[in-house]
């Protein structure tokens, strides 16, 4: 009979080992669950979405499970590393793979594509098509423009072309938008759409960032549309960037924003009253978009962020607005031609930002900044 000291004293031996000291499919560390049929260490998190596959994969603790000695050699012959040479043998160059901060979504989709539909393996190419071939067309509930409503929308994503196009019927002779991949970004944001599979588009339309909320009840096709996007803007930049290795080019395909949240803004002769704002920072393009909400389709104004060498700087502000303002955590970010002044709700969302700013000004400017610097000049 196994001794339930003896193995689970193998099993935190085996834990620590490179490889196994971090979950096998968000990264997380130290993990405390394992799934005896797969012979992979996964986090508690990781751990419930296992559950979801019963007829793929069983987990234990690792502490506080019986294990049996078949179970145990079994792990010791497999681990992390054994399992990823198997199971994610062929992940496309351009396809996301999860991180422990990413949404349920992606994580569960991630799981289900390695160990259920065993897209990775090598085995068949029946499920990668959907996010690599030339097109790749869903109908999904999009927000509209000016409304709350989500209507049905048939979306069409062509790499011949680099666009994405959405028609509002099946039958429609013109599409109601052709997107361009040159600006395009997508990320999930689930909390902010309301929706478990929701996805955030934007681009670029008539200089200004226009976005499209939409979802579908299928994870699945969600992820697939998402890495579809992430493969045909990769196309895109290895066309327009010959001589830049794929590995620089990988984390410009999609970007998740440095922060966002409310902030109130004044003015710009700081004598307006204060106004509360969505706000949204990226570290790739270095722009702070702001929104009257979340939701909105359009930007109401863009600043662009650049080096402390280049007259950008960003330090609290202890004063306290008078006018209309409900929050009195400041923020000020000076550039060239303008002082910002943001004020917070709390103090940990004053330092948030603060760090978020300070993280933008120290990263060096690339040709590409100043062209964006000087796109977002001309606008104003």
């Amino acid at each position: 009979m196994a001794s339930l000291e003896r193995n689970n004293k193998i099993l935190l031996d085996l834990v620590r080992q490179p490889g196994n000291d971090v979950c096998a499919d968000c990264g997380a560390p130290e993990p405390d669950w394992a799934s005896c049929t797969l012979g992979v260490f996964v986090c508690v998190n990781c751990s419930g979405l296992h559950r979801n596959l019963p007829a793929v994969s069983r987990v234990k603790s690792i502490r506080l499970d019986l294990w049996e000695d078949s179970l145990i050699q079994f792990m010791k012959e497999r681990g992390n590393s054994a399992a990823k040479a198997i199971y994610e043998k062929c992940v496309p160059v351009f396809y996301y793979r999860p991180q422990q901060e990413d949404c349920l979504v992606l994580r569960d989709q991630w799981i289900r594509a390695k160990y259920e539909r065993r897209e990775f393996t090598g085995e068949s190419t029946y499920y990668k098509q959907a996010y690599s071939s030339d097109l790749f067309d869903a109908t999904l509930w999009k927000k509209g423009k000016d409304n709350k409503q989500f209507l049905k929308r048939i979306f069409l994503l062509s790499q011949k072309d680099f666009t994405l196009k959405y028609f509002i019927k099946e039958d429609s002779k013109a599409p109601k938008a052709v997107i361009f991949m040159k600006d395009l970004n997508a990320v999930f944001q689930p909390e902010k759409i309301g929706h478990a599979h929701g996805l955030q588009i934007s681009y670029l339309q008539e200089e200004r960032t226009r976005n499209l909320f939409v979802y579908h009840e299928s994870g699945q096709v969600m992820v697939s549309l998402f890495n579809a996007i992430r493969a045909t803007r990769l196309a895109y930049l290895q066309g327009t960037h010959p001589s830049v290795r794929t590995n620089d080019l990988l984390p410009q395909i999609t970007r998740q924003c440095l922060k966002e949240g409310y902030m109130e803004k004044t003015g710009p002769t700081q004598r307006e009253p204060f106004k509360k704002r969505w706000f949204t920072l990226c570290l790739i393009n270095r722009k702070l978009l702001y929104f009257k909400t979340p939701l909105d389709a359009t930007e109401l104004g863009a600043v662009f962020i650049g080096t402390e060498g280049h007259s950008y700087s960003v330090s609290e502000n202890t004063g306290r607005s008078s006018r209309g303002g409900r929050w009195h955590c400041g923020i000020t970010l000076q550039t060239p031609g303008r002082q910002f002044v943001f004020m917070c709700e709390q103090e940990q969302e004053q330092r948030e930002w603060l760090e978020a700013f300070k993280e933008v000004i120290s990263k060096p400017m690339t040709p590409e900044d100043y062209a964006n610097e000087a796109n977002l000049w001309r606008r104003k």
